[in-house]
């Protein structure tokens, strides 16, 4: 399993399965993070968190616990 934590800087990657329950998963799927959707991996802060990411064509924000939530390939 790939998390978005994971993924690399300029990697493209494709949304398998969102992880975690209630308001968590939530708050992830209300920022347009969903399955099957393509994200861009743009910018990793020094410590790795936060996470730069462009989903659906908007630059986002993700804490390093809420992109390990998200399964991608």
């Amino acid at each position: 399993m790939r998390t978005l934590k994971e993924a690399k800087i300029g990697d493209t990657v494709k949304v398998v399965k969102l992880h975690g329950e209630g308001a968590v998963k939530r708050r992830i799927m209300d920022m347009g993070i969903t399955k099957g959707v393509e994200v861009s991996i743009r910018k990793v802060a020094p410590f790795g968190d936060p996470v730069e990411v462009t989903v659906r064509g908007y630059e986002l924000s993700l804490r390093k616990a809420d992109a390990e939530m998200v399964e991608v390939e």
